[in-house]
């Protein structure tokens, strides 16, 4: 359904799938090696990572913070875009994403996204907008891939914005 919807407001139509490309590399052991990713659009090259900053309080980034900005991301323009597709004009979507890593048998697993959006939308009311929330989580990409292996909990408040 949304597809749908999306695909008719849409001012160019994609005709083949997209491709987007990262590198990540590890070098030394695991408790004091070190390592980079890289993204192919150069938003980031060789940002750096290691052990403390994935499993410690190292500053610095990690893969499961890539992912919870990405799903962010994601979330709040697959939440714009339908409710474009419900003529319903935002002012701004802002999302915070969590990604939990829980430790399993053998290693860890990525367990839950927790999503919380917070959104202005002139003339939309509270439970209207929760409703939209919900049935817009079901058309992000992100949350589509994620969707089956990880739990994925949201929150939706309307919010007004101080610039």
């Amino acid at each position: 359904m949304f597809a749908q919807a999306y695909s008719s407001c849409r001012k160019v139509d994609i005709i083949m799938a997209i491709h987007r490309r990262a590198s990540g590399a590890w070098s030394g052991d695991l408790k004091s090696g070190s390592g980079v990713v890289s993204a192919q659009s150069g938003a980031f090259k060789d940002l750096p990572f290691s052990f403390g900053t994935r499993f410690g309080d190292v500053p610095g980034t990690n893969p499961e913070e890539l992912i919870a900005a990405a799903h962010a991301g994601c979330y709040s323009m697959a939440l714009s875009a339908y409710l474009g597709t419900q003529n319903i004009v935002t002012n701004r979507i802002e999302t915070k994403a969590v990604c939990i890593l829980e430790p399993i048998e053998g290693g860890f697993k990525i367990a839950k996204m927790r999503l919380n959006v917070c959104g202005d939308v002139p003339g939309v009311d509270q439970a209207r907008f929760q409703q939209l929330a919900r049935e817009a989580e079901r058309a992000c990409p992100v949350s589509n891939a994620l969707r089956g292996s990880v739990e994925i909990e949201l929150e939706a408040n309307l919010a007004e914005f101080i610039s």
